[in-house]
């Protein structure tokens, strides 16, 4: 369906979502966090789309929060104090975090902001050489959001982590090569091909199942105490796929040396413990 600020185009089982206020760099404002939540539903939905390219129309990725409204931006005490103050960044990035498809950002222009902390749930990010990026937070008297103060460390490491929040400055993507922020630097015009060529490898030779289930491993250990909680998931994980359709294709397709035509679909058959993280007796 057609949104007001992403455009979406899917082939071959890529989908690239653009963000789309090339006038305005592409800033975020509360309409595109409400596009992304309902794309995002979107996206776990179809099976027809099975890993995700991000990027930004014209000469920017995403240039942060709009500030167009000036200096009250980020004001919102005229809000009932009943109300829940939720960053509306935090919602989009913890959304991503829990999509079911690969996220691979393709950071064409400035990433700032918002602009670079929405891309911190994404799997792979991947920077034209003409890309910036800034956690310029304090040169704007605010603090990191959208989960970035959870996200940022386990990325980079704290020490990259903190440099960049606490200088606030715009960094040009050989920066962002060389402190883990991005895998990959390209020239502007080989960006997109080489985002799409790795998202049809994922999506020509994995199991649909498989990655959705592998990358809430990934991610949700990370946060993990003791590598047991690990093993109680997985332990669980390798029970149910051993036994699943995909599995069995996996290995004849290997055997009979030939493409694999995996059938399980991540909207309708995913294990009965998935997902696991939202039960309150996990950590028990």
């Amino acid at each position: 369906m057609p949104y007001e600020t992403l455009l979406t185009e899917v082939d071959d089982g890529v989908m690239t979502v653009t963000l789309n206020r090339p006038d305005r760099l592409n800033a975020f404002t509360n309409q595109m966090m409400s596009d992304w939540l309902e794309l995002l539903d979107e996206i776990d939905t179809d099976d027809d789309v099975r890993v995700v390219v991000v990027t930004g129309a014209g000469r920017g990725f995403c240039a942060g929060a709009d500030l167009g409204t000036g200096g009250d931006t980020f004001d919102n005490s005229s809000r009932e104090e009943s109300d829940e103050h939720r960053d509306g960044g935090g919602r989009v990035t913890l959304r991503l975090f829990d999509c079911k498809k690969p996220l691979i950002a393709a950071i064409n222009g400035p990433a700032v902001g918002v602009g670079v902390t929405m891309t911190l749930p994404m799997d792979i990010r991947i920077a034209s050489d003409q890309a910036k990026f800034g956690f310029v937070f304090a040169r704007r008297g605010i603090v990191p959001e959208a989960c970035s103060s959870w996200f940022l460390p386990r990325v980079v490491g704290i020490n990259q982590a903190m440099e960049w929040v606490a200088t606030g400055r715009v960094f040009p993507a050989e920066e962002a090569l060389a402190g883990r922020l991005v895998s990959r630097v390209v020239p502007p015009d080989d960006l997109l091909p080489t985002a799409r060529e790795l998202a049809r490898e994922i999506a020509a030779n994995t199991s649909g199942v498989s990655i959705a289930l592998s990358r809430q491993l990934l991610w949700k250990m990370l946060g993990a105490d003791h590598p047991m909680e690990a093993h109680r998931v997985d332990s669980q994980a390798i029970y149910a796929m051993g036994r699943s359709p995909d599995a069995y294709e996996g290995v004849q397709s290997f055997l009979e040396k030939r493409p694999p035509e995996f059938s399980m679909r991540p909207s309708e058959d995913m294990p009965d413990f998935y997902p696991w993280w939202t039960e309150p007796t996990f950590r028990g």
